[in-house]
């Protein structure tokens, strides 16, 4: 049988007049990755952290590693760990005195903290800069550390909210191989995250939410499915042929072509993508247009999000991603 080790169930809780969420459900099944994104504002930041207690909700009922997350919160925080926007470690202190200071924070004595810390050290490659100031620490470094301090009791359940922001490419890869190595160990890691590509590549399962709600649930793959599956791409070389090449496209595939005339590229759903391709090839050949590049690709996790949330503005008037939540205060 599958455990579950976060369940919420019509999460309510309101800063006024604004709903931040809204008969949330949530269920995160034991050892796995979970997802959770959603526009700015959705609810994300607001959901962790009455997930890991820091705030009361106001109707509905969580469980976190078995314990209700209002009527036994000391349970909760004991089988838990939280990583947040980011990195809280002490920039004076070194990689290792900030670990065995939160080893000690946490209960571990003198001796069990030296160890712990440098276990953690060494399971985070940090062991060489152990010894110095965690100010000297890189971005990815001091990320690296905070993840390892949220780890010095190995909570049951992980929280980790948008924990690759600011980051670089490469840095963001250290931290998903130590994601996927926490899951594999056995660790529930739940994910909230402004990188669709970060959601697509470490979660097993995500949870789409907007306003408050959850809109939609499902592996990445099933999530991508929504919005039509494969469809045929080209790129034409006259800018002129763009609304002749798109009445094509969507004759044959049964389904309006998208333009974007500023690189003359144009889309389209197709259900049978081998024999689809061919006619449209064929097609294009017998108008004389010509193309730079055509193509089959799969629906991309961008997409899937604009299609179950909506493509909104944010203030500055641009398309909202999965991008960091106001803070509510």
């Amino acid at each position: 049988m599958t455990t579950f080790e976060v369940v919420a169930e019509g999460l309510g809780k309101r800063y006024g007049p604004t709903r931040a969420l809204d008969k949330l459900d949530l269920a995160v099944p034991g050892g796995t990755v979970h997802g959770l994104l959603g526009p700015n504002g959705a609810g994300k930041t607001t959901a962790v952290r009455v997930l890991a207690t820091l705030l009361r909700l106001d109707a509905g009922r969580a469980s976190v590693a078995g314990f209700d997350v209002a009527r036994q919160p000391d349970e909760v925080r004991a089988r838990i760990g939280l990583t947040g926007q980011y990195a809280a470690v002490d920039e004076i202190l070194s990689g290792r005195q900030n670990l065995e200071l939160f080893g000690r924070l946490c209960g571990l004595g003198a001796r069990a903290a030296r160890r712990r810390a440098g276990d953690l050290l060494e399971r985070f490659g940090l062991d060489e800069a152990a010894s110095r100031s965690a100010g000297s620490y890189s971005g990815g470094m001091r990320r690296r550390l905070d993840l390892a301090a949220s780890l010095i009791r190995t909570p049951r359940v992980l929280f980790l909210d948008e924990p690759t922001t600011g980051l670089d490419p490469r840095s963001r890869n250290q931290v998903w191989d130590v994601v996927r190595a926490l899951a594999a160990d056995g660790t529930t890691v739940l994910l909230t995250t402004q990188y669709l590509e970060e959601a697509d590549r470490l979660a097993d399962r995500i949870s789409v939410i907007d306003t408050g709600r959850l809109v939609a649930e499902g592996t990445p793959d099933e999530l991508k499915s929504m919005t039509g599956g494969d469809r045929i791409e080209l790129v034409v070389r006259d800018a002129a042929d763009l609304a002749r090449a798109g009445g094509i496209l969507t004759r044959i595939c049964g389904a309006d072509a998208e333009a974007d005339p500023e690189i003359r590229r144009l889309n389209a759903p197709v259900a049978d993508r081998v024999a689809g391709l061919v006619d449209v090839v064929r097609a294009l050949d017998e108008a004389g247009i010509a193309v730079e590049d055509i193509g089959l690709r799969s629906a991309t996790l961008d997409e899937a999000f604009l299609h179950l949330t909506g493509d909104r503005a944010d203030e500055a008037g641009q398309p909202v991603g999965a991008g960091r939540e106001a803070d509510p205060a």
